[in-house]
């Protein structure tokens, strides 16, 4: 299960270092990544990949539903190799999808983690918690 909360440094402008914790739930040298919800990179091991997929491949073709999510989750999709220290380049169109700008931060979410930028982690984590 991924927890925590991160704030690892941008190696150049696209390669990250994923934090220990994080890599430890990955058990493996993959990971695949995509466009998340509100403005966030998913981070996930290609098996809870494939779980999390599996029900939206399951709805027809026919449902509209169905083939937005699809396109959703799999246009901005990668898997990307991790070398000995955990590190990987970020793509382009995700770093542009999350707007990474100031800085990132990686979330443990349970089943995933998420990249995310940092100041737009904070506000979002602000407005959680009042809600709470």
């Amino acid at each position: 299960m991924y927890l925590g909360t991160y704030e690892p440094n941008l190696i150049g402008e696209k390669r990250l270092a994923l934090p220990k914790k994080i890599r430890n739930e990955l058990a493996g040298d993959q990971v695949v990544l995509t466009s998340g919800f509100e403005e966030c990179i998913f981070g996930f091991s290609k098996k809870e990949w494939e779980q999390t997929i599996q029900p939206e491949l399951a709805k027809p073709i026919s449902d509209v539903g169905g083939r937005e999510i699809r396109r959703r989750m799999f246009a901005d999709a990668a898997i990307v190799d991790l070398d000995m220290q955990g590190r990987f380049v970020l793509t382009e169109n995700l770093i542009r999808y999350a707007k990474i700008t100031s800085g990132l931060t990686v979330i443990g979410a349970g089943d995933h983690f998420e990249i995310r930028d940092s100041r737009k982690w904070q506000e979002y984590h602000e407005k959680l918690m009042k809600s709470s």
